[in-house]
């Protein structure tokens, strides 16, 4: 049977739960994630697993925050005048906003707290400092 190898595109069903066992993506009930091995199209760690598999291969590996999402950065986070909220946009705890940097880039935030005055929102992946578990089943090779 034919290995994954760097360049080839695969198919792969997955399930990624955090250290606490929570899920936090699966394909199921989707078509598999399809990608092409070492690309940059997914994260490095898990990249890293999938030369030498074969069709119908499964297996569990974790995936060290370095390695998935990078460090939960300090700095990305940023307190901001509540005046800069559209006073249309109910806040609340945890949910994604999106804003322009000064150079026109979309980004992402979650909100962390507010109160009258000021907003804290970070920057940071959601997944950022996290290890990943995933465990994957290799579907196919093209």
């Amino acid at each position: 049977m034919t290995e994954a190898k760097q360049g080839d595109t695969v198919q792969l069903h997955y399930k990624g739960t955090l250290d606490d066992g929570s899920v936090f993506d699966s394909s199921e009930g989707r078509e598999p994630l399809e990608f092409t091995v070492g690309s940059g199209q997914i994260i490095t760690g898990l990249d890293r697993e999938i030369p030498g598999m074969k069709v119908g291969d499964e297996k569990t590996v974790t995936i060290a925050a370095e390695d998935a999402y990078g460090p939960h950065n300090p700095d990305a986070q940023q307190t901001v005048p509540r005046t800069q909220i559209p006073e249309n946009v109910p806040l609340e705890v945890g949910m994604q906003l999106q804003g322009q940097t000064a150079d026109g880039q979309v980004m992402s935030v979650v909100v962390v707290s507010f109160d009258d005055e000021n907003v804290v929102l970070d920057a940071n992946h959601p997944l950022a400092g996290k290890n990943l578990t995933f465990a994957i089943q290799l579907t196919g090779i093209n």
